[in-house]
């Protein structure tokens, strides 16, 4: 009950917010002409949004219901100081979410339920909505080690619904600067970079709120001004029909298992980075970047 009236509030908070700001950004992109916006892609990330809602929902008394026997187990009994007890959820949050993220890319299962976020070959503030529709059957065994740690799992969930409002906020293909904060705080220009699929930007800036994790970890790449960013992801699929958006991948994997000659093989295929195959038929990012720098196409 503490979760969803705290939910509710940052609903009520965030709703007008968000709507107003989308509301500014088509009008904008009109008006430069940009065509950020299609009706087509506007309503698959609402759809996409709707089937990621419906899925938390379901499963949400279960995963609760983990943390709470995790939190019952924690190692520290209470924190000293409320200012020191959220602020390091919330950094420690954001960098579990940066492992999640990161496994999302380099994995070739989990990229098969991540790759809807990343399907659109448009960037704007709904593809903030364009949500991984499974993700919540196994994003609260990232944040098991925080209940472990005595927060508590309402104020996790909580956490991770704030810090959201900002992830789906850098979601715009206009040139908002921080200053100095660049350093320090994701930015619409580092998240463009995260959503292109120009060899480059292949799975950077994994960031949600803090890009620090990104410069401490080798992930981080600062947009280019020598490259056009284009959006979406390297094999676009032709059907992008409600089905076949959310299981595409799923349809190319299970193909890739089909055709290993071993079990070894193809489990490798579930394991190993989007694009990785036993015969070099297709190339991971990295491969891609290391035939981009040698001048092989």
């Amino acid at each position: 009950m503490v979760v969803q009236a705290a939910e509710e509030i940052l609903l009520k908070l965030s709703t007008p917010l968000y709507t107003v700001l989308i509301l500014t950004e088509m009008a904008l992109s009109h008006w430069h002409g940009k065509k950020a916006y299609t009706l087509k892609d506007t309503l698959s990330n609402v759809y996409l949004t709707s089937l990621n809602m419906g899925v938390d929902i379901l499963i949400r008394a279960f995963y609760i219901g983990v943390l709470l026997y995790c939190y019952n187990w924690r190692l520290i009994p209470s924190w000293p100081s409320a200012f020191g007890y959220w602020l390091v959820l919330f950094v420690l949050e954001d960098l579990l979410f940066y492992l999640l993220h990161y496994v999302d890319h380099y994995c070739r299962l989990f990229w098969a339920i991540h790759v809807t976020h990343h399907s659109s070959e448009h960037f704007n503030l709904t593809t903030g909505f364009r949500s991984s529709v499974f993700q919540p059957l196994y994003r609260f065994v990232y944040f098991i080690p925080l209940a472990m740690l005595g927060f508590h799992p309402a104020d996790i969930v909580l956490m991770f619904s704030a810090t959201q409002i900002y992830g789906i906020l850098v979601h715009t293909s206009y040139d908002i600067r921080l200053g100095i904060l660049e350093w320090v705080l994701v930015t619409p220009s580092h998240h463009r970079v995260h959503h292109a699929s120009n060899v480059a930007y292949l799975d950077k800036n994994m960031g949600m709120c803090l890009i620090i994790w990104d410069r401490i970890f080798g992930t981080f790449q600062a947009e280019r001004t020598d490259i056009s960013i284009r959006y979406g992801i390297t094999s676009q699929p032709e059907d992008m029909g409600p089905v076949n958006m959310v299981l595409h991948e799923w349809r190319a994997l299970w193909r890739d298992v089909r055709r290993a000659p071993n079990f070894r093989t193809a489990f490798l295929y579930l394991v190993k980075p989007p694009g990785w195959s036993h015969d070099g038929r297709t190339k991971t990012s990295k491969q891609l970047r290391n035939d981009e720098a040698m001048g092989r196409p």
